[in-house]
């Protein structure tokens, strides 16, 4: 039988922010042979994509991490692209990998397919107790969809496919972009933001009630890896820390390591999303021998210091190019 390492493996979304770790992971392990494919070349929701891509990368194992997603706004205004994009990509990759006799496909799915009043901690058999959260329901349920399809396929045509369920994550080269972008880069970036403009208010979205649990993109990244490398199960499995934070927390946090001083305005008029959010990780713990080693408070200073950097950066290169158009304006 093969190592990991020696096999050729596909990660959609290979270079999105949570697929730009897995790659560095399994790069780490010793993994050489990794297909990365851009949608600019194959675009996922179309079959004639999906089955050129099987016939470039011929891979023995498929990680699919590729999504449509975003923030509690992103899901309000964009339900119907969030369903179709999620469900045609997941369906036909995995369709495609079943023919293709592919030997192991990962289907990394999402916290927001648990019930809106599942039991706390969300325990994987909790999963079908209800109907998701409504401002995320079609993306949810477009992303629980595979776990339906993986464990048809195993029970018919005996295909080995495992199904993960995330938690909220965060760290570098997360989206801070305010029409995409998820709580904590959002929250930071209101703050620099803030600071910059010597503004003393910022808005938070909702009651600041609502509680969710937060992964470091790292320590998911390693866990993924981990249940590709040794879990062969039909059943799904939870990846997170097992500890939820109140969102009115979570911005005191953030204020204070960002060094925000101003006002905090809750508009409650915006909604909170699910009320709460915390994982059941007994079973990860058990058959994949992990927990995640970055504290919280460390892995907000990294992403702060990320987006401080990436600032850095841009404004740099900004003013880079408004030398050289100045010099271009002279000659």
């Amino acid at each position: 039988m093969q190592s990991l390492e020696q096999k050729r493996i596909v990660v959609t979304g290979g270079s999105g922010f949570l697929g730009s770790h897995v790659v560095e992971r399994l790069t780490a392990r010793g993994c050489s042979n990794l297909f990365i494919p851009r949608s600019s070349v194959y675009d996922l929701r179309r079959q004639d994509a999906i089955a050129r891509l099987y016939r470039d990368a011929r891979p023995d194992v498929v990680i699919h991490l590729a999504a449509s997603v975003g923030g509690i706004g992103a899901n309000r205004d964009n339900p119907g692209l969030f369903f179709y994009d999620n469900l045609m990509m997941g369906v036909e990759l995995l369709e495609q990998a079943r023919l293709n006799q592919v030997g192991k496909f990962v289907a990394v799915g999402t916290v927001c397919a648990y019930p809106k009043f599942a039991s706390v901690p969300f325990k994987e058999l909790d999963l079908w107790s209800g109907y998701p959260e409504e401002t995320n329901a079609p993306y949810g349920l477009a992303k629980k969809m595979l776990l339906v399809q993986a464990q048809a396929y195993r029970q018919q045509y005996n295909f080995n496919s495992i199904y993960l369920l995330p938690v909220n994550l965060y760290g570098p080269r997360d989206s801070f972009d305010p029409a995409k972008s998820h709580v904590i880069p959002a929250l930071i970036k209101k703050c620099i933001d803030a600071m910059e403009r010597g503004d003393d208010t910022i808005e938070v979205w909702g009651t600041g009630e609502a509680s969710r649990e937060f992964m470091y993109v790292e320590d998911c990244a390693e866990a993924i890896v981990r249940a590709t490398d040794i879990y062969d199960g039909a059943e799904p499995m939870n990846l997170g820390v097992g500890r939820e934070i109140k969102i009115r927390e979570l911005v005191g946090l953030i204020t204070q390591l960002t060094g925000f001083d101003g006002k905090v305005v809750f508009n409650k008029t915006k909604p909170d999303g699910q009320p709460r959010r915390c994982l059941d990780i007994s079973f990860a713990e058990q058959e994949l021998q992990f927990q995640p080693s970055i504290g919280f408070e460390e892995g907000l200073r990294r992403t702060i210091e990320f987006y401080l950097a990436q600032r850095r950066a841009n404004s740099a290169l900004n003013g880079a190019c408004n030398d050289n158009l100045i010099e271009a304006l002279q000659e």
